[in-house]
């Protein structure tokens, strides 16, 4: 009866989609037409009116053989937004005035130009567009001193015919739906009463319902197993469209013309070091942005930028300092600089990690500047920029600029490559104002960054916090409207991307499945089969919150007692930045903290295992799967990384995510226990629930993690960077062709 109903339906609407179709085209055209018909005549009357005002100051000027007075007056009228050149020509075809974008058809003398003495008007397709040019005499007294030549825009007609015209196929659209809509009703009432009328037939008498026939049921079934079918091929066709590696390559191929991009960042995403044996080992640094570009670098076969500090990096490159990763696919090309002590000390150390990285995250630690470390920076940027250069195949490469070792770079890179496309990605928060003010050099970095084609934060909070700035510290438009920053003649789209993992996840599906990591990972720490495990997985990092974790841990076992002696948390800390004060002072209160509270509980029982080590990304995803939970405490984070990549690693929906309200993770993540690290009572408490949740509800809660992970990969990251990118690329490329119309041929 459905197939019946559909044909039925389709029988209906095609035909009336079809006329309606052939009437949007038909009006369109029609309204098209005459509005075209009207916008002639508007600009005939807009020409006369331009000349009769400028009239006496014309035949003046022509008198006094003033060229260039009368060329002042003409760059006057096109000033008119619609007026794209202008000319006054005199006897023999001479000109005797021309603006610099008048098109060579409409020159004084040309075949095709101007007729002396005669007044006309007409409409040409140029190259660039439809223009209407109007040809005035110029009188005094009755005597024809000259003709003036306007020469109005018409392209602007185009693009009002095509909104036009989507509007109508809009309506049409809206009215198929209605049509739609109400066959669809039509259909469903038709179907209800067939219902109501099987309804009826089963509330005869038990006896006559008795002789019914089991299969008077089937057409029911039928009805079923179509509605899954449909549901099932929609779903398809949903997770068709998410974005993947091959999505990402289809951009470049059919939007960038198959070139790869240039990634600039200062981390590398493989370190070749040097064993104790001699020999050389790969190694994938725990970095947040490493996890989320070194996928996408395999999809485009690009080239990845980056400062070599691996002990036997020098020993693995050729000659041109390039090697070819990852080790076991060389989908892409390493570019590997060499920076020496005082710039790593100086830039890195110095400007990024004393000055900038403490200026952007609340984490009560004091921002330290120095203009040393300040020249360092910029010796470093510019370095870097050479390389880009470099390792550019075309004047108008895509460069994705990474993070807050380079707010110069972008400035650099304008000046060197004025074409190309420039993505720069901040990875960390953007401070509001008052607290940017801090840095003696805020102008300097913001006219940096702003040399991007596009800025990209992790939220809108924080792309708001980076217009207030440049609304405050420098002589900039802000368009607020299309989150846009106009300074010294060049525009920055100002946009939030959330970042993400990949997704399918390769780690986890190269990892063993979850009871397997369970028993191992168990039997490797000591613990009993049937332990509950917590987890923590960060660099040692003061934002990261790993002292308020471990107090929380501690708070949740004097509060729920009964999970002594059957809850542990093990805490991955990767050294990182070890040089630095502050880096060093909390690696050594991590350590102090866990070996009190492990002293506090006594005996054999030690409920903080603390490994102070890197983790490849497979022994990562290991843990994540033995784990029962994982808590996420960063004081302050752009994004977090590791909350997303527990849940890529779940596949069995089980698991819970204990995340601080400080993450960018946390606007997306809500179905995660969201807590205030400062809050101990609370992130304790958070800890017992995670413990305690029943499976069924763990479920629900990682199904829709998963989803939205899964949805909100980084190939959608870089995805629709690289999109946006493409629409400023064509944008730049007409306007070049728009500026070549309007200068006209080379002067021979």
């Amino acid at each position: 009866m459905q197939r019946i109903l559909a044909r039925d339906v389709t029988r209906f609407l095609l035909p009336l989609l079809a006329l309606l179709a052939l009437v949007a085209w038909s009006a369109s055209e029609v309204v098209n037409r005459q509005a075209r018909v009207w916008a002639e005549r508007d600009l005939a009357a807009r020409a006369q009116l331009a000349a009769s005002g400028a009239r006496e100051s014309l035949v003046a000027r022509i008198a006094a053989s003033d060229r260039a007075g009368t060329l002042a007056l003409l760059n006057e009228l096109v000033r008119d937004e619609r007026l794209l050149a202008a000319a006054v020509c005199g006897g023999g075809g001479r000109t005797l005035a021309a603006t610099a974008a008048l098109p060579a058809e409409f020159r004084c003398g040309h075949p095709a130009g101007p007729i002396a003495g005669a007044e006309w008007e007409a409409s040409r397709q140029l190259a660039g567009g439809t223009v209407h040019v109007s040809v005035i005499p110029i009188e005094d007294q009755g005597v024809t001193r000259g003709e003036l030549v306007l020469v109005h825009d018409m392209s602007y007609l185009d693009r009002r015919a095509a909104v036009t015209r989507r509007a109508t196929f809009v309506a049409f659209a809206l009215v198929g739906l209605l049509a739609a809509a109400a066959t669809v009703l039509v259909a469903r009432f038709s179907w209800r009463s067939w219902t109501a009328e099987l309804r009826r037939v089963l509330a005869l008498p038990f006896q006559l319902a008795a002789t019914a026939s089991p299969h008077s049921f089937q057409p029911f079934l039928a009805d079923v197993r179509d509605l899954v079918a449909r549901l099932a091929a929609a779903e398809a066709a949903a997770s068709g469209a998410r974005w993947s590696a091959d999505r990402i390559r289809t951009v470049l191929e059919r939007d960038l013309r198959g070139e790869g991009v240039i990634v600039v960042a200062n981390r590398e995403p493989y370190v070749h070091e040097r064993t104790p044996e001699g020999g050389i080992q790969v190694e994938v640094p725990a970095s947040g942005l490493v996890t989320a570009l070194e996928p996408i670098m395999r999809a485009c076969s690009g080239t990845w930028i980056a400062h070599g500090d691996g002990s036997a990096d020098r020993d693995t490159v050729d000659p041109h300092d390039r090697v070819r990763v990852p080790p076991d696919e060389e989908t892409y090309t390493l570019r590997r600089l060499w920076l020496s002590p005082e710039e790593v000390q100086g830039h890195y150390a110095g400007f990024s990690n004393e000055g900038l990285w403490p200026l952007c995250h609340l984490a009560h630690t004091r921002p330290e500047f120095r203009a040393d470390d300040l020249a360092q920076y910029a010796r470093v940027n510019r370095r870097f920029a050479d390389a880009v250069v470099e390792e550019a195949s075309s004047p108008d490469p895509v460069v994705l600029v990474q993070d807050y070792h380079f707010a110069l770079l972008p400035r650099l890179l304008r000046e060197r490559l004025p074409r190309a496309t420039v993505l720069t990605f901040w990875h960390i928060p953007w401070p509001n104002a008052e607290r940017f003010a801090i840095c003696p050099w805020g102008p300097r970095l913001l006219e940096g960054l702003l040399g991007s084609s596009i800025l990209g934060f992790h939220t809108q909070g924080h792309c708001n916090n980076f217009l207030e700035s440049v609304d405050r510290f420098l002589e900039a438009r802000i368009d607020r409207e299309r989150q846009a920053v106009v300074a010294g003649g060049h525009e920055t789209l100002v946009r939030p991307y959330p970042i993400s993992v990949e997704w399918p996840n390769r780690w986890a599906a190269r990892t063993a499945s979850v009871p397997e990591c369970r028993e191992e990972v168990r039997r490797e720490l000591g613990l009993p089969p049937d332990a509950i495990l917590g987890i923590g997985v960060d660099r040692l990092d003061y934002t990261k919150g790993i002292p308020e974790r471990l107090l929380a841990v501690e708070r949740f076992l004097l509060r729920h007692p009964g999970y002594q002696g059957r809850f542990w948390f093990l805490q991955l800390a990767a050294p990182s930045r070890s040089k630095i004060d502050a880096y060093r002072r909390v690696g050594e209160e991590v350590e102090r903290i866990a070996a009190r509270i492990n002293e506090r509980f006594g005996g054999a029982y030690r409920p903080i295992v603390l490994h102070r080590a890197h983790a490849d990304p497979p022994q990562v995803f290991r843990l994540y799967r033995a784990a029962d939970l994982c808590y996420v405490s960063s004081l302050h984070d752009g994004m977090n990384l590791v909350a997303k990549e527990f849940v890529a690693a779940r596949d069995d929906l089980r698991g819970v995510l204990v995340l601080s309200q400080f993450t960018g993770a946390a606007r997306e993540l809500t179905e995660a226990l969201i807590v205030n690290p400062y809050d101990l009572e609370a992130a304790s408490g958070a800890l017992a629930a995670a413990v305690a949740m029943a499976p069924a509800e763990q479920e629900d809660r990682m199904r829709a993690l998963r989803a939205m992970v899964a949805e909100w990969n980084v190939f959608r990251w870089a995805g629709r960077m690289l999109v946006d990118a493409t629409r400023l690329r064509r944008q730049d490329r007409l306007a070049s062709r728009l500026v070549g119309l309007a200068a006209g041929p080379p002067a021979t």
